[in-house]
């Protein structure tokens, strides 16, 4: 750790070994010029102690120990083959250059990775091919081409407060959004409905995964 709390890793590849993110105090930097193989990235830290800078992670496992909230950061990562457990709420992936005009927000990616152990909520996959991905299953769901098919999900009556928050809003999201996931039970508590009135609504439609 430097002067400043930073943590950094760059310019060379690691393979095979576990990096323990979990300094509170650190501020940890990955990237430029880092390729990470086959390794286990375990993350306690706050979004903003977490920073990445056109990293690529091949085959690794990320373990979020600490929900990791309101992070756009993995826009700036390309990710192959990789496996999420633990809380992300608020979190996009993939490739999304208009976030933030800094050159390793141009090259983020997404493909062949899983998320079926973490608990995801209102996260995004942005500019890549969701078909590629594996999402969590229920009560999370996965509205596929959110923007596209907005009119086709806003033409049926959605209990509580889900329509006017959740649905009448999908168009509103950046052009680039291809699948957008939830946890229904956060929705639920938040927008006055039950569990089984919105699984009973998502059923409904063949652009969501549950």
């Amino acid at each position: 750790m430097d002067l400043l709390g930073n943590i950094v890793f760059n310019d060379r590849e690691i393979t095979n070994e576990r990096l323990e993110l979990t300094d509170n105090k650190a501020n940890y930097i990955l990237g430029p010029n880092l390729t990470l193989k086959n390794c286990t990235l375990v993350l306690k830290v706050s979004a903003r102690r977490l920073s990445l800078k056109q990293p690529r992670f091949i085959d690794c496992t990320f373990e979020v120990k600490q929900e990791l909230k309101n992070y756009q950061s993995w826009v700036a990562a390309s990710l192959k083959g990789c496996r999420f457990k633990g809380r992300l709420t608020g979190c996009d992936f993939g490739y999304w250059p208009e976030y933030m005009s800094l050159p390793w927000y141009q090259h983020g990616s997404i493909e062949d990775c899983d998320f079926s152990e973490a608990r995801m909520d209102a996260c995004r996959i942005m500019g890549s091919d969701p078909s590629t991905l594996r999402f969590p299953k229920w009560p999370c769901f996965t509205i596929l081409d959110p923007i596209g098919r907005a009119p086709e999900l806003r033409s049926v009556k959605w209990p509580g407060l889900v329509g006017d928050v959740i649905v009448d809003d999908l168009h509103t999201h950046p052009p680039q959004t291809r699948a957008l996931t939830y946890y229904a039970p956060v929705l639920a508590e938040r927008l006055e409905a039950s569990l089984e009135e919105i699984r009973a609504v998502i059923e409904k439609f063949d652009c969501i995964l549950a």
